[in-house]
């Protein structure tokens, strides 16, 4: 019987996988400061647009040093996305406390290039309050035109 992974073509990542609109991430600073995101948008094949609030350490650390990483799991994809982090806006027209940002995607590390394993379901969470769900969607459609 011939080996498994031998058998399985390769998912080598080239350019940016899809994912759901709303599926948490971590972001990473190269300070090592790592904060759980929800407004991760993929902007292209090399971009990826989301939201801090100003108040965050997060961001903070970020204006020193603009190197980062984002990893993502989601549905039919794994991967952990390397770059430079550009403040986009400074203020959302929809929420002034809160910035856009854009990755710059120099690398992607594909969790599931092996073929061994694969995302069937992606994390998930959900605002709490009705107010909050509002904020989150208005936030998400901003940074939905941040990135075209």
């Amino acid at each position: 019987m011939a080996d498994v992974e031998t058998e399985l073509p390769p998912l080598a990542v080239t350019v940016l996988p899809a994912w759901e609109v709303g599926t948490p991430g971590v972001l990473c600073t190269a300070r090592g400061h790592a904060i759980p995101i929800s407004t991760a948008l993929r902007a292209g094949d090399e971009r990826i647009v989301f939201a801090l609030a100003q108040r965050r350490q997060t961001l903070e650390e970020l204006r020193k040093d603009a190197r980062a990483s984002l990893c993502m799991l989601a549905a039919g994809a794994a991967f952990t996305a390397y770059g430079v982090v550009e403040i986009v806006r400074e203020q959302l027209a929809v929420a002034p406390h809160v910035v856009g940002l854009a990755l710059a995607v120099e690398r992607v590390e594909d969790h599931l290039a092996d073929g061994r394993t694969e995302m069937i379901s992606g994390a998930r969470w959900r605002a709490r309050t009705s107010r909050m769900v509002a904020d989150d969607l208005a936030i998400v459609d901003e940074l939905i035109k941040l990135s075209a």
